[in-house]
């Protein structure tokens, strides 16, 4: 029989200060039968446009539901073992 020795270890999670701001992305997925599908440009990176984009595009079709999404670039750096 063999035996297997396991050990854990902390990582400390953090944000890339060299990668760019944190991207903010938005998708219209109101509908029944298929999503709507409109979604943000790439021109909106800010949580504040993308806010603007939701509110112009409810406005305009009356859909109320959407997919927002915050993509980021993190380090893990190896910690202690415990």
């Amino acid at each position: 029989m063999t035996r297997a020795t396991y050990r854990f270890r902390d990582y400390e999670i953090s944000t890339d200060p060299s990668s760019p701001l944190p991207a903010h992305s938005a998708v219209c997925v109101t509908g029944e039968d298929s999503d709507c599908g409109a979604a943000t440009s790439e021109e909106h990176a800010t949580e504040d446009a993308v806010a603007e984009w939701i509110a112009e595009h409810s406005r305009d079709t009356g859909h109320d539901l959407y997919r927002k999404a915050i993509t980021e670039y993190v380090r893990s750096v190896p910690g202690a073992w415990r």
